[in-house]
């Protein structure tokens, strides 16, 4: 279980860390992490699937990822680190005002399969948005962030660790449910229904 457990962490700070390299080239893409059996008769393909189940943890496999996403569509990641499908237009899309279908693809997968998470990359933008439960709980940009404070963002997004919110000084209990994070170098601003809190830190 432990194995699983540090393994889709693993997946996790790969997919974070290809987000922002693209965001860095001023590519957009959206990927969505599940369980690979809940991807089932919900995606459509929009190319042929030359690649297989293979693992992100392959050697070149993040020079093949950020190679594909030139192509139109979204890439399935099993949370096991399999790449489903590449290319994919989501069928559980769920308009999200203001936005495109990227967006739409990433509001209606996140509120349709539990526990599953978006994260998408805006190329006008260059941010890095990640969703859950059919809305937006975290934000970033592309500049390099501490290794600490990646991994409490990382298990903030696998565990609703709440530690990534108290190194900004805030409890759960004032945030309320599925606070609006936004992480950017050494600085955290957390959107509350009050207003927003914000910290520059140093690691």
């Amino acid at each position: 279980m432990a194995h699983r457990h540090t393994r889709r962490e693993g997946v996790y700070n790969f997919i974070l860390e290809t987000a922002k390299d693209l965001a860095n080239k001023k590519l957009g893409a959206l990927f969505i992490i599940a369980p690979k059996r809940k991807f089932k008769n919900l995606y459509e393909p929009l190319y042929p699937q030359v690649i297989g189940n293979h693992s992100i943890s392959e050697s070149g496999a993040k020079e093949l990822i950020l190679k594909l996403a030139e192509l139109d569509g979204a890439f399935l990641i099993g949370d096991d680190g399999t790449l489903v499908a590449f290319g994919a237009r989501i069928e559980k899309s769920k308009a999200l005002k203001g936005y495109g279908t990227k967006h739409a693809a990433a509001t209606g997968i996140t509120f349709h399969i539990k526990n599953s998470t978006a994260i998408l990359v805006s190329e006008e933008t260059n941010w890095i948005k990640v969703f859950k439960k059919g809305n937006i709980v975290l934000r970033m940009d592309s500049s390099k962030t501490p290794k600490p404070v990646m991994h409490k963002v990382v298990t903030f997004l696998t565990d609703n660790d709440t530690t990534l919110l108290a190194t900004a000084g805030v409890t759960a209990a004032i945030v309320g449910f599925l606070p609006v994070v936004v992480v950017s170098g050494t600085y955290i601003a957390i959107k509350t229904a009050t207003g927003v809190i914000k910290k520059s830190f140093r690691t």
